[in-house]
């Protein structure tokens, strides 16, 4: 039996896609027989009933907090293999948490191995306030002591190597693409969640998501060319987030009220219904759907065809696999079309459906990202 340790911002009871892919992993590494240790600001310590041992010391990843964190690793045979779930503002300090890599640069010179799980790199430039600048100066700093420090690297999509390979400074680390599986977990009888809607003969067309400011606004941009087709779907919300989005929405579209409905939060344990529930899944993104996207791999999981948008960050096996819709982002109106071309074309959401269900399978299972780990 190997020992991992795990460093994560969240963990659930916090509800996020980090969140949400650490448990899944950790939880799937135990399954397989590894001895798998979170450490995360967890409100207890605790061993799940999945095997996997959680522990609360990392607090708010402040100097004190690492101290007590260094000293509960060293409790355990070295060198230790720890592996970082990195996105940068989850640590603390305005995400600017320089001595959380500095701390990990020192594990790494006494012995432990370093692992990274790249979420997300760094915040861009981009006009703004300078603020916005001088953390994504920070942002760079710390890229390169962790990529210092590290002796494996693992990216949510291949877009992010060229963008840390630089910050490497020519050392060689290996940086390879490590897909997010689904957070879907099958419901039992007893977690289920029936349908949120009463079932009728209209199609019922579903996003799932969290409703940040930017997804919900391509969302709402989409609807109209959909809703007010003469197809005449009903629309359910899926996630934390939904019902303020719903209310919002019917505000300002009041016709709709009656064909719109939200879940609010979902736990994986209970997600699988909800998103079964639906026919069809809008999921715009503004950079592109990319396999760092748990909210697509979901919908992907379900069996269900999806319409989306391509952008900079999409990767090209969307494109080649046809497992999805994919519309240019800048063009709303081909991508409602697009979709009221599938709720009236059952066959080819089947089609579609299928296609995506076997790239997942192919390419996303949460088995492939315990092989990797465990051949690593």
């Amino acid at each position: 039996m190997n020992c991992l340790h795990i460093l994560s911002s969240e963990y659930p009871p916090d509800v996020g896609g980090v969140a949400d892919y650490t448990r899944q992993v950790a939880e799937a590494l135990a399954r397989a027989g590894e001895e798998i240790h979170v450490w995360t600001s967890a409100a207890r310590e605790t061993t799940e009933a999945s095997g996997v041992r959680v522990h609360p010391d990392p607090g708010r990843f402040r100097p004190p907090d690492l101290r007590r964190l260094g000293a509960r690793l060293d409790e355990f045979r070295p060198p230790r293999r720890i592996l970082v779930q990195w996105v940068p503002h989850g640590f603390g300090y305005r995400s600017m948490n320089l001595w959380f890599c500095l701390w990990l640069a020192k594990r790494a010179r006494a012995g432990d191995r370093i692992e990274l799980m790249v979420h997300e790199p760094f915040l861009q430039f981009q006009p703004g306030p300078l603020r916005h600048v001088c953390i994504a100066l920070v942002h760079r700093v710390m890229t390169m002591v962790l990529l210092g420090a590290a002796s494996r690297v693992w990216v949510a999509t291949p877009a992010w190597e060229p963008k840390l390979r630089p910050y490497a400074l020519g050392r060689t680390v290996r940086i390879d693409w490590l897909p997010i599986p689904s957070c879907v977990a099958r419901a039992s009888a007893e977690t289920a969640l029936g349908p949120a809607i009463t079932p009728s003969a209209q199609p019922i067309v579903g996003h799932f998501g969290s409703y940040g400011h930017d997804v919900a606004a391509l969302l709402e941009e989409r609807l109209p060319g959909i809703l007010d087709s003469d197809c005449q779907p009903v629309l359910l919300l899926i996630g934390a987030g939904s019902d303020t989005f719903r209310a919002a929405l019917v505000d300002r579209h009041p016709s709709w009220a009656g064909r719109v409905h939200a879940t609010g939060y979902v736990p994986p344990s209970a997600l699988a219904s909800q998103l079964e529930a639906c026919d069809l899944f809008l999921q715009p993104y503004p950079d592109g759907i990319t396999s760092r996207r748990t909210s697509a791999m979901a919908c992907l999981s379900a069996g269900r065809a999806v319409v989306t948008t391509s952008g900079h960050l999409t990767e090209p096996l969307w494109m080649e696999s046809g497992a999805v819709v994919l519309v240019d982002v800048s063009n709303p109106t081909g991508f409602a079309e697009a979709a009221v071309h599938l709720l009236r074309d059952r066959a080819e959401r089947a089609r579609v459906a299928e296609s995506g269900r076997r790239l997942f399978d192919r390419q996303f299972d949460v088995a492939h990202t315990v092989a990797a780990l465990r051949a690593a």
